[in-house]
């Protein structure tokens, strides 16, 4: 069973790692660069929040991103300090073309990583890059992604 969530989840943590990637930025702006690995829920979080993942997981995998939303919204709801969650909420915002819920949700994400887990705030750093780079700011897509390659060369 272990082995079954760990999987699932890793999955989940695959597609929705897609939903980070961003078009071409042009030259002198490398914003999309993905870790080496992804970033998995704190040992900490409830098996309740872990069940609500592994099915935002399946929905998103069958292009049910409505379900996938609302299985995230439920997940927050029980653990709301879980800056993980609001992570993977912001790459789905960014996936659907919410470009400043995506960037929002995200540096929220950082505002509650407590720890020291520079890839999870290297990856938000990736996504307000990202949403700010869609959205036509290029300075500010720049400024992001240069604090996420300085996170980046932390872990």
């Amino acid at each position: 069973m272990n082995m079954i969530r760990s999987l699932s989840l890793f999955l989940l943590i695959a597609l929705l790692g897609a939903c980070a990637s961003a078009p071409d930025s042009g030259p002198g702006l490398e914003v999309g660069e993905q870790p080496a690995t992804q970033v998995r829920p704190a040992t900490g979080t409830s098996r309740p929040v872990l069940a609500l993942l592994e099915q935002a997981n399946q929905a998103a995998r069958q292009g049910e991103l409505a379900v996938a939303e609302a299985r995230l919204e439920r997940a927050l709801r029980i653990e709301p300090r879980n800056a993980v969650l609001w992570y993977y909420m912001a790459k789905l915002r960014l996936h659907q073309g919410r470009l400043e819920e995506a960037a929002g949700l995200a540096a929220k994400s950082n505002s509650l990583e407590r720890g020291d887990n520079r890839q999870l705030q290297a990856d938000n750093w990736r996504i307000i890059a990202h949403a700010r780079q869609r959205a036509g700011d290029e300075s500010g897509a720049r400024e992001a992604d240069q604090r996420a390659r300085a996170l980046a060369n932390e872990y």
